[in-house]
């Protein structure tokens, strides 16, 4: 017993327990908000396709994701990251990964025009979650390999690597989830910006990219007419109040919650945007459920929190000589940065609405994972980057 408390105290010594406080705090007031947000559509059945269930069914669900979120990181405190430098390792992630959203495209339920969900029973299971892991993992490992051998690398290695992640991104289009799509876009180009390949392949493979996307943004808003509602989000946001009738209801709901807050709020359970004007107030609109309640202190106190996690993961990025763990270091901040602000910035009409949840505050069983998965993988490097400090 002695020698199993003297690990855990050299465990927690070395571990960066001030990330811990942040993931449990988010996580926590994520439970509360959840039950606020939820407490009365539930009881009316509204979240559930019309089957009343108790007001705290959802609060419930919720809690239990965050204890599993919490094991999840707690045991990074005996994870080797290096696991995930081995070759086979890295094989199960991303032809696992990549089996995963192919299965959800044969077999996957359709949830609000996306099908993007695999039904476990329990809870429905979100795999273009789990790409965003994958992307990390993956090319962190890759050009950490690269970068660490003494041969010259070229454009075409790099080709291979990212044409994998390419099908993965492409299922997930095929699921219908543009929002995922462009989220795992944008972890990918902040993990190739950060690294210390040279700025010409950088270039080079901005230029190939760039290709394929303008190719898929003209069909899609030109030629794909089912996919039409994607223009008129954009003009929804430009002027939401002209269509607040009709598409712009959502956004202008949100819009109006938000500033129904004021400096401090309504007061926990007080709001109004979740009593109907909001049709999904505990997952991708607990931002205005937050607003409301909370006020602009409250929001505040939230940005700093994750803001103090974008700060951790550079600091700690900056610290290291080693490649992958700089790599994953930036791939978790961006993971959770960019989620924050494409949610925040959608709720307030800066930029059209994606479906996009905020992480550790939005209900979701699948976001909750994925999250806790990336912090697991932030703080196992963390505990290396410190014990190389000492040393």
């Amino acid at each position: 017993m002695k020698m199993l408390l003297r690990m855990l105290n050299r465990k927690t010594k070395e571990n960066d327990l001030s990330l811990i406080i942040s993931f449990i705090t988010l996580g926590v007031l994520g439970v509360i908000m959840v039950y606020s947000a939820s407490m009365v559509p539930a009881s009316k059945g509204v979240l559930t396709g019309g089957n009343v269930v108790q007001s705290n069914y959802f609060m419930k669900r919720q809690f239990v994701f965050l204890i599993i979120g919490t094991i999840i990181i707690l045991s990074s405190f005996f994870i080797n990251i290096n696991i995930l430098k081995q070759v086979n390792v890295q094989k199960v992630i991303v032809l696992g990964t990549l089996t995963l959203l192919l299965l959800t495209i044969l077999i996957g339920n359709e949830v609000n025009g996306s099908k993007n969900w695999i039904n476990l029973g329990f809870f429905s299971l979100q795999s273009s979650e789990f790409l965003k892991l994958s992307s990390i993992f993956y090319l962190s490992y890759i050009i950490d390999q690269w970068l660490s051998s003494k041969q010259d690398y070229h454009l075409k290695n790099l080709i291979p690597p990212l044409a994998l992640l390419g099908c993965g991104l492409l299922f997930v289009l095929l699921q219908g989830d543009l929002g995922g799509t462009i989220l795992t876009v944008a972890i990918i180009s902040c993990i190739l910006i950060y690294s210390d390949i040279k700025n010409k392949i950088k270039l080079q493979v901005l230029g190939i990219t760039l290709i394929p996307i303008s190719f898929y943004l003209l069909y899609t808003l030109i030629f794909d007419a089912k996919n039409i509602y994607r223009l008129k989000r954009v003009s929804v946001m430009l002027d939401p109040f002209k269509y607040e009738s009709s598409g712009g209801y959502q956004l202008t709901s949100a819009l109006i919650s938000i500033g129904n807050g004021g400096m401090l709020g309504k007061g926990l359970g007080n709001g109004v945007s979740k009593l109907g004007y909001l049709p999904e107030p505990h997952t991708d609109f607990i931002f205005t459920v937050i607003s409301e309640e909370l006020g602009l202190i409250g929001v505040l106190i939230i940005l700093m929190i994750y803001g103090f996690i974008l700060m951790k993961g550079l600091i700690y990025a900056n610290k290291t000589g080693n490649h992958f763990y700089k790599l994953i270091c930036i791939g978790v901040v961006s993971y959770l940065f960019i989620q924050v602000f494409v949610n925040l910035a959608g709720v307030s009409g800066l930029i059209p609405l994606t479906g996009v949840t905020l992480p550790l505050l939005s209900y979701g069983g699948s976001s909750m994972l994925s999250v806790s998965i990336a912090f697991a993988s932030l703080l196992a490097v963390t505990r290396k980057i410190n014990k190389e400090s000492v040393n």
